[in-house]
Formats: C-alpha cells, sequence, structure tokens
C-alpha cells in the first residue's frame, strides 16, 4: 500500500509540476514578444537600458489599462511561479497523503488560483503606482524612472524593508511552509484557494518591494525582471536564503545613498 501511494504521489508531482512549467513558459514568452506593447522584449529592454523613451506619452484608455493590467500579472506569475512551485507541490503530497484515494489536481488547481489572485491585486496596485508616476513625468513612456530622488528612495525603501520584522515573518512563511500547510489543508476548492491566497500574501509580501524596483531598471527590461525572478527563487529556496536577504538589503541600501548622492 505504501508502495503505491508513493507511486502515486510522484506521478503526481509529475502531473502538476508539468502544468505549472508549461504556465511559466506561456508567461515568459508572452514576455519575450513583448506583452502586446508593439515591440519585443529584446527591443523594449535594449531602449531601456540605453536611456531612449521610444513609447512615448500613453492614453489611458480602458484598453490600455486592461494590457498594463495583463502585462503586470504575467511578469508576476513568470517571475514568482518558480519559486512558488515546491509549495504548490507540497500542497499536493500533503492532500494525497491525508486523501490516498482522492487525486489532489483539483485542489492543487485551487491552492495555485489562489496565488495568481495575490498576483493579479497586486498588479492592479502596480497599475496604479505607474499611472501616478507617468502623470507627474517620474517615468518614461518606456517605464523607467526619469528621476534619481525616485530611484533612491524606491532603493532604500526596499534595502529597508529587507530588515524590517514584516519581511522576515513572510520570509520564514515561505521557506518553511510544512507546518502552515498542515494546519490550513482544506479539501474543498473554495479552502484550498483561500489557503493558496494567504500563504500567497506571505510570498508577496517577501518581495512585493522588490517588485517595485522594476520602475527603477524599466519594467520591461528582460535582465531585470530575469534578474529579480532568480533572486526571488534563491532567497526562498537556498539554504543560506535568509542571510541573503540580509545581504541585499545592505546592497539596496549602498545603492540608493550612492544613486541620491
Amino acid at each position: 500500500m505504501n508502495d503505491l501511494i508513493e507511486n502515486l504521489l510522484r506521478r503526481d508531482r509529475f502531473i502538476v509540476a508539468g502544468g505549472l512549467l508549461l504556465v511559466a513558459a506561456i508567461s515568459w514568452g508572452y514576455l519575450f514578444y513583448g506583452a502586446g506593447m508593439g515591440m519585443s522584449g529584446v527591443e523594449m529592454t535594449r531602449h531601456s537600458l540605453m536611456d531612449m523613451d521610444m513609447m512615448g506619452r500613453p492614453e489611458w484608455t480602458p484598453g490600455y489599462i486592461a494590457l498594463m493590467f495583463f502585462m503586470w500579472w504575467i511578469m508576476m506569475i513568470a517571475m514568482m511561479l518558480p519559486s512558488a512551485t515546491p509549495v504548490i507541490l507540497l500542497a499536493a503530497a500533503i492532500n494525497r497523503r491525508a486523501t490516498p484515494t482522492k487525486q489532489p489536481y483539483g485542489s492543487s488547481a485551487a491552492f495555485a488560483a489562489g496565488y495568481l489572485l495575490g498576483w493579479a491585486v497586486f498588479s492592479a496596485l502596480a497599475v496604479l503606482i505607474q499611472w501616478l508616476l507617468l502623470e507627474n513625468q517620474y517615468i518614461s513612456g518606456m517605464l523607467r524612472s526619469t528621476s534619481n530622488s525616485l530611484s533612491a528612495v524606491l532603493l532604500i525603501a526596499a534595502g529597508a524593508w529587507q530588515f524590517t520584522p514584516w519581511k522576515q515573518a513572510c520570509l520564514r512563511h515561505c521557506r518553511g511552509p510544512v507546518e502552515w500547510l498542515t494546519r490550513h489543508r482544506a479539501r474543498e476548492p473554495a479552502g484550498a484557494l483561500m489557503t493558496g491566497w494567504t500563504h500567497g500574501l506571505f510570498c508577496l509580501g517577501c518581495c512585493w518591494f522588490l517588485m517595485v524596483l522594476l520602475f527603477v531598471g524599466g519594467v520591461m527590461n528582460l535582465f531585470w525582471i530575469a534578474g529579480l525572478a532568480v533572486y526571488v527563487w534563491m532567497e526562498k529556496i537556498l539554504p543560506a536564503g535568509g542571510a541573503l536577504s540580509w545581504g541585499m538589503g545592505v546592497v539596496l541600501l549602498v545603492w540608493g545613498v550612492l544613486v541620491a548622492v
């Protein structure tokens, strides 16, 4: 019986992981081809690195707002899903062990949807921040900071966030989710959705300020997007992730001071 359960767990892991990998790959492809911005991600990255504003000031029509929302949301999925995948797989395994006769695909999908919902809320807030910054000419049409003061404030604030108890509490939940997931396990889709939403907020709390730094390097700068995605994964997965968090805080604080002066 134990061998049968282990085989089922292994098969479920492959199916769930394959589905998550497919979603992440589609999201990265969407960014690579420009996220509907009229030029490829490579072109936007080049223009951003050369500090060239090729986009101009946009007109905030309902269609443009929807485009910006999906750009942010899919970018969040591409950046965050790799580091969230181990937790989603763990939740599926816990459900399988608790109810070995019931396949965890539905609960896993609902749990992952909770993460996506949290990232959608953040994306809506990011679009609002983008509008405010554009209207006050703090960022260019390429969605990159045009103000050293803004860049310095964001870098210093993000660095300081790394040392707050809220950041460290969120990081602990993301790095060691077993106990929390066991206590909050839900069999029904609605319960699994809320569990994913709640735990997704912990993981969002780890790195939301880092995502705001995209305004410093360029929201559609693929190097910044990939770099932040790798860092978020390392911070949550590597054994030295806690120390890495403190180190990044120091780097951001020093960087911000240098930009300010």
